[in-house]
């Protein structure tokens, strides 16, 4: 086995969380004073950036950082309490993620969302038993950057990239992988457009959560047959 490490991805990949996500953006901008609060289905393309960096553009061009800041301040006051728990888990992650497990995979949570709400949103779902550890950013902004935090992942768990995968539905996954030598299975039913997944160029693509497994055997194998892995650390 090549590919004895998985990095998950959390929103539009384990759960759907375009309910919390989008209204307490809504709740943000009403609260900034803004005139035009867009539907939360034209708020979809918030779930994967960095939140800071989406607020600098619902804001527009005058808004500052210290605005941007104000604004996720005012986003996290729901999603502390109320938007976090705004979210289902997609069907059939659970057993997925069981089946990697049979195969003697080691999982890990990679996130850019703030680690204190990820954990919280991990245990909600009763997942923690199945990941080895969860990463995500800090409240102060860092580690937002999924490539800089995949590297710091790799580091500190001392993994060889060419021994991991990333499953994630944007094109920040993939790049993140990409970056850091890795491989990236994307799935399709996340909040990645068809479009935006194939300019992204993943490695493989699942459909659904069933399939992930299959799609991380398929592209091991097609590794061992025509690559050299380097698999030291």
């Amino acid at each position: 086995m090549i590919l004895n490490h998985v990095f998950f991805d959390l929103d539009g990949t384990l759960s759907d969380p375009q309910l919390g996500i989008c209204s307490c953006i809504q709740y943000a901008l009403r609260k900034m004073g803004q005139q035009h609060i867009p539907e939360r289905h034209e708020l979809h393309w918030c779930i994967g950036p960095a939140l800071r960096e989406s607020f600098r553009t619902l804001l527009g061009e005058q808004a500052g950082d210290d605005d941007a800041e104000q604004a996720v301040a005012f986003y996290r006051e729901r999603f502390a309490d109320i938007g976090l728990f705004e979210n289902e888990l997609y069907a059939g992650i659970p057993e997925a993620l069981a089946a990697l497990q049979r195969d003697g995979r080691r999982l890990y949570l990679v996130t850019a969302k703030p680690i204190v709400f990820a954990e919280r949103i991990i245990a909600h779902f009763a997942l923690r038993p199945f990941f080895q550890a969860l990463y995500g950013s800090e409240l102060n902004g860092a580690f937002t950057d999924k490539a800089l935090l995949t590297a710091e992942v790799l580091r500190r768990e001392g993994i060889a990239p060419a021994t991991a995968v990333f499953v994630g539905d944007r094109r920040y996954d993939i790049a993140a992988a990409h970056d850091n030598g890795m491989p990236c299975v994307a799935v399709s039913y996340g909040y990645g457009t068809g479009d935006e997944i194939a300019q992204a160029a993943p490695d493989a693509i699942a459909d659904t959560p069933a399939d992930i497994p299959t799609a991380i055997r398929t592209l091991e194998q097609h590794l061992q047959q025509n690559h050299t892995i380097d698999t030291t650390h």
